[in-house]
């Protein structure tokens, strides 16, 4: 089984046209996980500016947007780069994303590049920290891994969405022993399973790991204890079928370079403004484990049921 750095890397076909894969086990049922794809369009991205434009020392996407106008299929998808803007501090290129099945892009976008070694410029304190304040860890991330955190404990996907949600199962998902601290909110440590580490190109799948915000939420106040246990992941007000969340849209603007070795530990928080007729909006915020702010990202997505997903179709539109 490939890991998360072997799935995401793409081949170069010429200096503007890249091949990526995308396998079932990174699939939401039958469609490639937007996260996924979305380190992908990262990966892309990081060996044109090595290859092609490596002379212009940009080796970091600090923003990104990707529209995503059709469902992508298991096979081959081909990323094809135009130069939009080349700059001495930051570029800009257009991606579009391609599949045999369907000549039209199914995912098009916008990332720039830039050195986050390298910038220079005014920096101020804003004083910005996340509120509600996340429950502390006990120690360390190591208690977390040990399953000693008195916080903070593993919650495995449970047997009846694990087959439907293979790309969650890529990640180890943390959450606070005694629920989460508001009904639209969901806090997380996470690591990958397979032992491998984040890096930067990862930062696409992390943006889109977490707890269903609808799934869990329980209406005027966060579930507790052995309740709570029994419900993430799992709880449906008035839903009865498995739901797919399917994105329409994804921002990602990069703070931090993580270390060149990759991190074990991502802390993130999801939050939704707004669920209403089927759609909602998600702000998510990932942090390191010092508490410093690495990503942050907005979704659009639509709350749809999973036979949306599962039908034959392919390639279609949602």
């Amino acid at each position: 089984m490939a890991s998360f750095a072997e799935a995401t890397a793409v081949q170069s076909l010429d200096s503007h046209t890249y091949q990526a894969q995308f396998p079932d086990e990174y699939c939401i049922g039958n469609v490639p996980h937007g996260g996924f794809v979305t380190s992908c369009f990262l990966s892309a991205t990081a060996l044109h500016f090595s290859t092609t434009l490596a002379d212009l020392h940009q080796p970091h996407t600090i923003t990104l947007h990707l529209t995503f106008l059709r469902r992508t299929i298991v096979g081959p998808a081909r990323l094809t780069i135009r130069d939009v803007k080349l700059g001495r501090r930051t570029s800009t290129i257009h991606l579009s994303l391609t599949q045999p099945d369907n000549a039209e892009p199914s995912v098009v976008g916008y990332l720039t590049q830039s050195n986050l070694h390298a910038e220079q410029g005014i920096s101020l304190p804003t004083k910005w920290t996340l509120y509600p304040p996340p429950i502390p860890l006990s120690s360390s991330t190591r208690a977390l891994k040990d399953g000693t955190d008195p916080n903070w404990t593993h919650r495995p996907i449970p047997p009846h969405l694990s087959d439907f949600r293979k790309a969650a199962r890529k990640t180890k998902f943390h959450l606070p022993r005694q629920g989460q601290l508001e009904p639209a909110l969901a806090d997380e440590w996470i690591c990958l399973a397979d032992g491998g580490k984040f890096t930067q190109t990862s930062l696409g799948f992390v943006a889109d790991q977490f707890p269903q915000i609808v799934e869990i939420y329980p209406g005027t106040a966060a579930p507790t204890g052995s309740e709570f246990e029994e419900k993430v992941f799992t709880r449906r007000r008035g839903v009865k079928e498995m739901m797919w969340y399917p994105t329409v849209l994804l921002n990602l603007e990069v703070k931090k370079a993580l270390s060149e070795d990759g991190v074990e530990w991502l802390f993130v928080r999801v939050r939704a403004k707004r669920i209403e007729k089927g759609r909602m909006d998600l702000e998510v915020v990932v942090l390191d484990e010092e508490g410093e702010l690495v990503a942050i990202s907005q979704h659009v997505c639509l709350i749809v049921g999973a036979e949306r997903n599962l039908r034959k179709d392919r390639g279609s539109r949602i």
